[in-house]
């Protein structure tokens, strides 16, 4: 399947269809649901993380289950926004994914999702360290996949007014 930027995946999946949001680990992936009209994000569930044929399995079953038209998966970026070892092994692994559910994809930059689900669970609700792990990946997939479902529908928008006033206009 096509890799996607958002933009382009929400013009790409049926009407009515939600996206699925990935936060994969090493050891389990957090999972969230949109609603269909692609405005909130709400964590689903986690799935212990298996071979790429088993996961690919789950999930696709759980996107014919929940009418899931696309995949929008974190990518663990370094914090100078290279693509450095293990953003690499999560973009190869999600390509592949894409393939093998025939689902549509985005990657969305997750830098710092998971230590923010964490202060938020220890500091807004003072969450013990045993429900947080229980809870973290699938809330962290629910902000990633906020944070994607937030961009703007097109980001085309500034380059064509540039392009049709010279940039003279701007706000």
């Amino acid at each position: 399947m096509a890799l996607f930027n958002m933009p382009d995946l929400r013009a790409a999946i049926p009407r009515h269809h939600r996206l699925l949001g990935l936060d994969p680990g090493t050891k389990q992936i957090g999972l969230a649901l949109s609603d269909v009209g692609l405005m909130i994000a709400t964590p689903y569930k986690v799935l212990p993380r298996g071979k790429l044929s088993r996961d690919a399995v789950e999930i696709k079953r759980i996107a014919d289950t929940e009418t899931v038209g696309g995949l929008v998966v974190g990518l663990p970026l370094s914090l100078d926004g290279s693509l450095g070892p293990a953003a690499q092994a999560v973009r190869d692994w999600a390509i592949e994914l894409s393939a093998r559910t025939e689902l549509p994809l985005a990657l969305m930059d997750e830098r710092l999702s998971s230590s923010a689900v964490n202060r938020m669970l220890i500091s807004d609700l003072d969450m013990t360290r045993k429900r947080r792990n229980e809870v973290v990946d699938k809330i962290a997939a629910a902000y990633i996949l906020q944070a994607a479902l937030d961009q703007p529908a097109s980001n085309t928008q500034p380059r064509e007014r540039e392009e049709t006033d010279g940039g003279r206009n701007r706000d």
